[in-house]
């Protein structure tokens, strides 16, 4: 029977309000510290309960790992963390509980900026999109652009208001309403609201912005259920195309969290597509050639996936050193020596693998692989309506072989 820790970290949510709204628990734990971490505006935040505090005060130094590695020093102490409202939301939560174990730190979560949000807005927080573009691209956003969509969105700085709005009225939501929140819960708080297009304005460093999203007449939907038109993509006829795309998808299985190597990637559309298809998910896109990387990073980040890691080289060797994945979709590279068997061993049990091949020696790679793994093999085709002088016929588009196994 393992014994308990007890908790020697307590991580603190605060808000704009200070030690006055911070709840009797928290403001012992402050009180009761050895040593208190946060960031420079979490500790000003204090200043007006100095007269309790009396333990020795730090900010966090840059980077940010460097303050981990000295809180580790302190272990066992009575040291408390302050955090923006709620840590385990976008906040350093999870990083410390990436550090420490859940038995040494107590978490005294604080509103967080989106309860604090909706509450003004009257929404209800369960069907709004909440992301975080603190520290993170910008083109985020784009992957959670539909009509009707309400989204809250933390932000880094006093211009991230005017570059969303200028994002969305690129993206043809110009008609959108775009609310910022300023200082949510302190006495400096403040709530404008106008359409996206319109925005001109400055805001303060600390800031939320919601936006209810409203297209412009002809703006085209792009939805996160795989099989985006082939037009989404900037190619050099190097892709799968969006019927092929969506079966392949169906295989490889978009589950929350999980992994997948794309090999081959040529425009990164199956990539792209799976990051968009379910929460979290993680996606590498291994590519030999430099113009179909420049065309990789610019789709990514149209179609709201910067974080696709994008790795130069040919598989198998590319592959090495790479985390284990849960999914794996060969599109190029097939005829290369053994990179079925490698793929096949670098799957974990439940692991998925797609291979697609429009050429007979693909096919024979193929079937190979089909006779050895197991799993299914089949051929896609698919024809397209074309005019035909006056009329129109049928154009058919060239044949796919897919291998597709689940790992036993």
């Amino acid at each position: 029977m393992s014994s308990q820790t007890a908790p020697w970290l307590t991580i603190i949510g605060i808000g704009e309000d200070g030690f006055d709204g911070l709840s009797p628990a928290a403001q012992s734990a402050l009180q009761s510290a050895s040593l208190i971490y946060g960031g420079a505006r979490h500790l000003e935040l204090l200043n007006g309960a100095s007269q309790d505090i009396s333990c020795e005060m730090k900010a966090w130094p840059s980077p940010l790992t460097k303050g981990i590695e000295e809180l580790a020093l302190h272990r066992g102490q009575n040291t408390v963390v302050l955090a923006t409202g709620d840590p385990q939301w976008f906040g350093i939560g999870a990083t410390l509980h990436r550090q420490f174990s859940a038995e040494e730190i107590e978490v005294i979560p604080h509103l967080s900026a989106f309860s604090l949000a909706a509450s003004r807005l009257g929404w209800s927080l369960q069907n709004v999109e909440t992301l975080s573009l603190h520290g993170r691209p910008l083109d985020t956003l784009r992957g959670f652009l539909y009509p009707g969509a309400r989204i809250i969105a933390l932000t880094s700085n006093g211009a991230a208001p005017g570059e969303i709005a200028d994002l969305l009225a690129d993206e043809g939501y110009g008609a959108s309403s775009l609310t910022v929140l300023e200082h949510l819960g302190g006495p400096q708080e403040k709530v404008s609201s106008c359409e996206a297009e319109e925005f001109n304005g400055e805001a303060a460093e600390l800031n939320t912005v919601a936006i209810e999203v409203k297209p412009i007449p002809n703006t085209p939907v792009l939805s996160r259920t795989p099989g985006l038109p082939d037009s989404a993509f900037r190619h050099d006829g190097k892709m799968t195309k969006q019927e092929v795309r969506a079966v392949t998808l169906a295989k490889l299985a978009p589950i929350p969290g999980q992994l997948l190597w794309d090999i081959g990637a040529g425009s990164g559309s199956i990539g792209i597509e799976w990051l968009r298809a379910a929460k979290d998910t993680k996606a590498v896109a291994i590519e030999p050639l430099e113009k179909r990387r420049v065309f990789i990073r610019g789709n990514a980040a149209a179609l709201g996936t910067p974080q696709l890691q994008l790795i130069e080289g040919k598989a198998p060797e590319a592959l090495d050193n790479l985390p284990q994945p849960n999914a794996i979709f060969v599109g190029g590279g097939l005829t290369s020596t053994g990179i079925l068997k490698t793929c096949f061993d670098a799957l974990p049990s439940g692991g998925r693998l797609v291979a697609n091949a429009v050429t007979l020696e693909g096919e024979q790679v193929l079937a190979e692989g089909w006779k050895k793994f197991g799993g299914e093999l089949c051929r896609i085709a698919i024809s397209r309506a074309d005019p035909i002088g006056g009329l129109t016929g049928w154009h058919p588009l060239m044949p796919v072989t897919q291998w597709s196994l689940v790992k036993s």
